[in-house]
């Protein structure tokens, strides 16, 4: 969906006849213009399915493995969106259904007319939300959990302590998380890792990756990057083992509230 279909074309070049080797995921809902310009949400029927059609002529593929609703469209009930999912399914264009940032109570309602194979949300050790309803809800539904963002748009890795760290022009600049108050105060996350990052040998992108995905059996994450090394320090957080003094001292020393909104 990222890069308004260009990415979309350019991973149908890439995995042209390889589609049986990955999981493939893709969504609908944010409509751009032609420059990349927000043009607003849209979940009418026709719309879902002129999307879905695009992503597939983009991809140059039959199927869709998990399709996610983007956002939810304030205009549409959720009961329809995924009913036209759910056809979608039958014939064979989607195989499971995905939502994005939607509260336990849409949730519900969405997997009573389909099964929801996958929700994603943002989800790190600064942004807990989830926490309160959607873990449990997950659970009893047997819902993949997929947390974005899970290094905190970067800033759980070190990385930045103060807005000189950023190129011009990174959005980052312009999120109320960054402004130089919240970063002297949301330091603080990092600090709570730093300590075992160091005791263990690993990298704090490492130990944060590590704390989400040993929240339950039923969590994914999907950090973001651009680089092949920062892929594969990524990938070694599988090997990252947090015991249950290490989870409790980074409770201890994590602050109990982030400074800033999300967005």
């Amino acid at each position: 969906m990222y890069g308004w279909e260009a990415n979309e074309r350019l991973l149908g070049k890439a995995f042209n006849g390889r589609w049986n080797d990955v999981v493939l995921a893709t969504k609908f809902a944010v409509v751009r213009g032609p420059k990349g310009e927000f043009l607003g949400l849209n979940c009418k029927p026709d719309y879902i399915r002129q999307a879905c059609d695009k992503s597939l002529q983009n991809l140059g593929t039959d199927a869709i493995d998990l399709y996610y609703m983007h956002r939810k469209d304030p205009d549409v009930e959720i009961e329809e969106i995924v009913g036209v999912l759910a056809d979608l399914v039958k014939k064979g264009k989607v195989k499971h259904i995905g939502l994005s940032e939607v509260d336990a109570e849409t949730l519900r309602r969405a997997h009573a007319v389909h099964p929801i194979a996958a929700l994603q949300s943002e989800f790190s050790l600064w942004s807990r939300e989830p926490e309160k309803e959607l873990f449990d809800l997950c659970h009893e539904l047997g819902i993949t959990f997929v947390a974005y963002s899970p290094l905190g748009r970067g800033f759980l890795t070190g990385a930045f302590t103060s807005r000189a760290d950023f190129e011009a022009g990174d959005f980052r600049l312009g999120n109320p998380r960054f402004t130089e108050d919240a970063i002297a105060q949301n330091i603080q996350f990092v600090q709570a890792i730093d300590g075992i990052a160091q005791r263990k040998g690993a990298s704090k992108a490492q130990v944060a990756l590590a704390w989400i995905l040993g929240r339950n059996d039923e969590i994914a994450a999907i950090p973001g990057t651009r680089k092949i090394h920062r892929l594969e320090e990524n990938l070694g957080a599988f090997q990252v083992e947090l015991d249950a003094a290490d989870l409790a001292a980074i409770e201890e020393l994590s602050p109990s509230e982030t400074v800033g909104e999300r967005y």
